[in-house]
């Protein structure tokens, strides 16, 4: 169910709740998180995914850490707070939402100093709330604005996973496809499979079939016959940080969609809130594009490895950086756009 929240903050445990993502499309899990160590691994294996929940997850997160440090002195506790902090920055270097939250947690915790821990807990119970509550918001503006580009009988391709899963609820690139659905259009998707991860035929077709939307996966080199055979009428994807000049990071194989579609005259629109925006880099070439392991391409998901034992799997980018030219727009909370910034 898309009203599903992938992520929340669990009163009961004072924990944050989250779906684990790894477990998909087997089985629906969730994971409570209330220790640094925890959440950290929580965001750099990809049990919290996606720029807008790893945001989320992250202020939530932090707060559940907060309310478990030892040292009750208001000195102490700033400290604890800004070692947490700094953890939970190095988990993951692309998205753009991490470090985001983070700040704002860590501005949260500045605002109080010389008060008390309990002033301090109140200002990141409330930043994390309002983080939380901003996101719902966002990724619903961005929804309506985007069902604006679908007319009733719309083929969208999607790479990636950028739905609810990706966020609290409803999600960016598959935001406006809900909603779309919510007033009546019938909307067809092709989603990538998404190598090396897979979060396209895991987790979009996972979302988007359990919502009833007309779902098939594809191969990502799929896409371009496709676009081709005229089967596509609008490209939708997520990002996980944009420049100043509008270039924009999103998982590895956007680039190849972005050069298609181009070049056989797709619309492609990145959907993103404004909080995914980097300022202080100038474009694309400034976006730290993660490197991981190779084990995801060669054994993950197979019952015994794929590729043979003496080839080499020592090039697996999590992103690719596309250039603004490719692109026909950005769908953000504040409308359809040609800069995001």
């Amino acid at each position: 169910d898309k009203r599903v929240k992938t992520l929340y903050f669990d009163n009961k445990t004072h924990s944050l709740c989250a779906i684990d993502q790894t477990k998909l499309p087997q089985k629906l899990q969730y994971i409570y998180i209330s220790d640094v160590t925890t959440l950290y691994d929580a965001i750099k294996t990809l049990k919290i995914r996606g720029a807008p929940a790893i945001g989320v997850g992250a202020a939530l997160g932090l707060y559940a850490c907060a309310l478990r440090f030892e040292d009750n002195t208001t000195e102490g506790f700033a400290y604890s707070f800004k070692k947490t902090a700094e953890i939970v920055r190095s988990s993951r270097p692309t998205a753009r939402n991490l470090f985001y939250a983070v700040d704002r947690m860590q501005n949260a915790v500045n605002r109080a100093e010389g008060t008390t821990v309990d002033i301090m807990l109140g200002e990141l119970k409330a930043e994390a709330q309002s983080i939380f509550d901003e996101d719902i918001a966002m990724c619903r503006c961005i929804g309506e604005y985007g069902a604006e580009l679908l007319k009733d009988g719309s083929t969208v391709l999607t790479h990636c996973n950028a739905g609810s899963l990706c966020a609290v609820e409803y999600g960016t690139a598959l935001s406006p496809i809900y909603v779309a659905a919510e007033q009546g259009k019938r909307v067809k998707v092709y989603a990538d499979e998404t190598r090396p991860l897979l979060q396209g035929a895991r987790l979009t077709a996972f979302e988007l079939s359990e919502a009833g939307i007309d779902t098939t996966v594809i191969c990502d080199n799929m896409a371009a016959s496709l676009m081709q055979h005229g089967k596509v009428d609008i490209i939708i994807t997520g990002c996980d940080r944009v420049a100043a000049n509008g270039d924009f990071a999103n998982k590895v194989g956007t680039l190849s969609l972005a050069i298609n579609a181009k070049h056989f005259g797709v619309p492609f629109y990145v959907a993103a809130p404004s909080s995914t925006v980097d300022e202080s880099i100038p474009d694309g070439s400034e976006i730290i594009v993660e490197q991981r392991c190779g084990l995801e391409i060669s054994d993950y998901w197979y019952s015994t490895p794929m590729v043979a034992p003496k080839a080499k799997c020592d090039y697996n980018p999590a992103f690719d950086v596309v250039p603004r030219e490719l692109i026909t727009g950005f769908i953000t909370e504040k409308g359809v756009t040609d800069s995001i910034v």
